[in-house]
């Protein structure tokens, strides 16, 4: 909206620059404001298009209407939206297309903040006269905070959990609050870490996890250490990494410039192997828009086709074990009021009876198909496409447990999860979960403080866990209170099983095996982290959920303490997490 703005000034339409931010009930003043500037000329700004996607039809229509016969030549229809769905093909086809993305790599970030109002403005540039070397060197931290967050979004869920559109709205606003309170206060740190930390940007931070690494990040870049230790390095990646010695604006252009065109994962606080892991992601994004392309399902060989799904389900098919007896588990595990893990057994075994249902029906529904017993659907046809690719069946992942795996390693999981719940109903209750193994494993987390409660009388809304990571991948019996969990593995780092502590990843190594967790059931009183590192357990790589319909996240399990001699800080940078599974 800026550069719009400075463009009608270019043009000398300022006067006659009119704009308004769509949402509800604005859908008659942006109609009367078209019609206004189509009697006088104006130029008509339409902002958030996205957010009034009820009022587009409406729009188009009045697009389609102009009559260009009565309408001035000096008028312009500016419209500005996220991608959305739901905005008028019309209007794309007849309209001057821009976009406006973040430039690629971080000198092009870093060129662009500076090269752009209002930092390349020698007024401002030169706004604090009394404070020229703290303002100076904390602008260029905010420029290369405004690039590493924005670069470590190509790296995928190991930069955030969620992707967020940080842009040079974020940036203008935080440089002139930087002025202010560097004019105003001799410490304004505190401040400004809050107000940009916490508001210019964090206001567009959605995960808890990555607000607290958003904050941790920004604290290498706006600190007093910043202005006061010389020649301060932003990474120990390289030594071009640091400030220029000198303050004018044309030795910071020249500091840039000079950077290399290629910067290493540890630039923006992450592993080397994340290079590999976001190389990876570009590989798999590369082959899944040329499927797109090209047409997921071939025309030709219908034969040879339908003869390898037929062989591919009857295989599957023959793999399936039986549904659990619900009936008689009830009977055999009871519910009992000192033993929760009763009805999680139970409960389980109901889950993953209702998708071996759909897994099942889905297949022996394909067979039919292609013997002609069925007409083939487009739900089908579907379902044939998906096997083709190895791919998880829509049906079948709007049933399940969330899974990346592709169909082959996901039906393997998928047994060995049915065998897990299978050999605790036989022999009993384990020493060891696999905790990887659960449909629902806020169900068991819940049952292991729910047996703690009622075996010492405390409430359970008091109770949290503490955690000890043990030096044995399997124990022979169950500890007195809480759980033995395996079947963990470390994302972004490494578990030193001699130290008992998180070190860095080995070279192309991108996970690690945790050993056996004892999760402790304690009081929240007794909760202290101290200087271990709080790690976020996730089931999937992505990271990303959805909050499901019992207020838990469908991705997010819960947070472990994790040893460190490194500061907490140097793994929250890494997005050090902890998965349930791999791809």
């Amino acid at each position: 909206m800026a550069a719009l703005v400075k463009f009608a000034e270019e043009k000398k339409m300022t006067e006659r620059f009119r704009s308004i931010s769509l949402g509800q009930g604005q859908g008659p003043m942006a109609q009367a404001l078209i019609e206004e500037g189509q009697d006088g000329g104006l130029w008509v700004c339409l902002q958030n298009c996205h957010l009034a996607t009820s009022w587009m039809p409406s729009l188009e229509k009045i697009f389609e209407n102009l009559d260009y016969a009565n309408t001035h030549d000096q008028f312009r229809l500016w419209l500005t939206s996220y991608p959305s769905a739901k905005f008028p093909v019309t209007l794309l086809q007849k309209g001057v297309k821009m976009t406006n993305e973040a430039p690629t790599g971080l000198q092009n970030n870093l060129l662009k903040s500076y090269i752009s109002d209002p930092v390349k403005n020698p007024e401002f540039y030169e706004g604090c006269p009394d404070h020229e070397e703290m303002f100076v060197k904390l602008l260029y931290g905010l420029a290369f905070f405004h690039a590493c967050v924005q670069e470590r979004r190509t790296f995928g869920p190991l930069g955030w959990n969620i992707p967020y559109g940080f842009n040079d709205s974020d940036f203008d606003i935080s440089v002139q609050q930087l002025q202010m309170f560097i004019n105003e206060n001799d410490d304004p740190y505190e401040a400004l870490s809050y107000l940009i930390g916490e508001c210019n940007y964090g206001g567009r931070v959605t995960d808890d996890w990555d607000r607290r690494l958003i904050v941790t990040i920004l604290a290498d870049y706006l600190s007093p250490t910043v202005v006061r230790q010389k020649n301060y390095m932003f990474s120990t990646a390289g030594d071009c990494y640091g400030l220029p010695e000198k303050t004018e604006y044309v030795a910071y252009i020249a500091h840039i410039n000079a950077l290399p065109g290629v910067h290493p994962p540890e630039v923006f606080g992450l592993h080397t192997n994340a290079g590999i892991t976001r190389d990876l992601q570009n590989s798999k994004q590369l082959l899944n828009s040329v499927l797109k392309a090209y047409g997921e399902v071939s025309g030709g060989a219908g034969g040879e086709t339908d003869k390898f799904i037929m062989t591919l389900c009857s295989d599957m098919v023959a793999k399936l074990p039986k549904k659990f007896d619900i009936d008689v588990a009830h009977t055999k595990y009871p519910v009992e009021y000192s033993e929760s893990m009763n009805t999680v057994l139970v409960q389980e075994m109901e889950r993953f009876n209702k998708l071996l249902g759909v897994i099942s029906s889905s297949l022996i529904n394909m067979q039919r198909a292609i013997q002609g017993l069925v007409a083939m659907s487009p739900a089908l046809e579907a379902f044939a496409a998906s096997l083709l690719l190895a791919r998880i069946p829509s049906n079948w992942a709007s049933v399940s447990y969330p899974s990346l795996k592709n169909l082959p390693n996901y039906m393997a999981d998928f047994l060995s999860r049915i065998d897990f719940l299978q050999t605790w109903f036989k022999d009993g209750k384990p020493a060891n979960y696999w905790v990887s193994g659960f449909f629902f494993t806020q169900a068991f987390l819940t049952g292991v403080k729910q047996n703690f409660a009622r075996k010492y009388t405390i409430p359970i809304d008091k109770l949290t866990f503490d955690f000890e990571i043990m030096k044995k991948d399997r124990m022979q019996e169950a500890p007195p209170d809480g759980a033995y969990l395996y079947g963990l593995f470390t994302d972004g780092a490494r578990w030193d099983r001699k130290k008992g502590r998180l070190a860095e990843l080995l070279p192309k190594v991108l996970y690690d095996v945790m050993p056996i967790i004892w999760i402790k059931p304690i009081t929240s009183a007794e909760y202290n982290p101290g200087p271990r590192y709080v790690s976020p357990v996730y089931k999937t790589s992505e990271r990303r959920g959805t909050l499901s319909t019992t207020g838990h996240s469908t991705n997010y399990v819960l947070p472990v303490l994790l040893d460190t001699d490194i500061k907490p800080s140097h793994w929250i940078k890494r997005s050090v997490a902890l998965l349930c599974q791999l791809n």
